[in-house]
C-alpha cells in the first residue's frame, strides 16, 4: 500500500501545474458543456441568472434540523447559482429550463477532477511497464467510472419535470429517456455515483501498483 501511495504522490508532484489545472478546468468544462446543451436543446439563450445565499440557508438548516443526516441531505441540494431561460408570456414569468450550481456537486466535481488527472499522470507512468491491453482496460474503467459520477451529478431543471435540477431531468432533456422513464431511474442516482466513484477509485489503485513497480524493481536491483 506504501509503494503505491508514493506511486500517486510521485505522478502528482511530477506534474504539478498540470495536475492542478485540470483539477479545475475539468468542472469548468462539465458545467460549460451542460449549459450549451441547453441552448442548443432549446434554441434559446439565457436571459437570467439568480444567485442564493447559500452561506445564509446553511446555517439555518444546521440551526433549525436536528439530526445531521438530515442536515447533510438537505445540504446537498442547495443552490448557490442559477443560470437559465425565463419565459414571460404568462405574467411575470415562468424559467422554462435553468442549469443550477450547488456547492455540494461542485466539490463532488472537483475530487473528481482530481481523480481524473492523478489517473491520468499514474497511467502515463505506467504505459512503460504494463501491457498495453492492461492500459486501455485501466483507462476504460477510469472513463467507466468517470462518466457514471458524470451522469448522476447533472443538475438541469425544466418546467416539463416540475423544475427539480436532478440527472434524469437532464437525460429527459437531452432526449436520451422518457420522462416517465426519468421518473422510474431517479432512485437509482445515489447508486450510480456510488458506482462510478468505485471503479475509479479501483482504477487508481491499480494503476498505482502499476506506476510503481519501477521503484520496486530497481530497489531489488543488487548494489554492485
Amino acid at each position: 500500500m506504501t509503494h503505491r501511495a508514493k506511486a500517486i504522490l510521485t505522478a502528482i508532484r511530477e506534474n504539478n501545474f498540470r495536475w492542478a489545472l485540470l483539477t479545475l478546468a475539468l468542472p469548468l468544462i462539465y458545467y460549460a458543456v451542460q449549459l450549451l446543451v441547453l441552448m442548443i436543446r432549446f434554441h434559446e439563450l439565457p436571459n437570467y441568472i439568480n444567485t442564493y445565499d447559500w452561506i445564509g440557508n446553511v446555517k439555518t438548516i444546521i440551526q433549525s434540523t436536528p439530526s445531521w443526516r438530515d442536515s447533510l441531505a438537505i445540504i446537498d441540494q442547495e443552490w448557490l447559482l442559477e443560470i437559465g431561460h425565463m419565459n414571460y408570456d404568462w405574467g411575470t414569468g415562468i424559467s422554462e429550463w435553468s442549469l443550477v450550481l450547488m456547492p455540494a456537486k461542485i466539490i463532488n466535481m472537483v475530487i473528481l477532477s482530481a481523480l481524473i488527472a492523478t489517473n491520468l499522470f499514474l497511467l502515463k507512468r505506467a504505459n512503460r511497464q504494463c501491457s498495453a491491453t492492461t492500459a486501455q482496460s485501466l483507462l476504460l474503467c477510469s472513463g467507466l467510472g468517470a462518466g457514471s459520477v458524470a451522469l448522476s451529478s447533472i443538475t438541469m431543471s425544466w418546467v416539463v419535470c416540475c423544475a427539480t435540477p436532478t440527472w434524469v431531468v437532464g437525460l429527459s432533456m437531452m432526449g436520451l429517456v422518457g420522462i416517465s422513464t426519468a421518473l422510474w431511474l431517479q432512485p437509482w442516482g445515489t447508486w450510480l455515483w456510488t458506482l462510478g466513484f468505485i471503479v475509479l477509485l479501483a482504477a487508481t489503485f491499480f494503476a498505482a501498483g502499476a506506476a510503481a513497480e519501477p521503484g520496486r524493481q530497481n530497489s531489488n536491483k543488487p548494489v554492485a
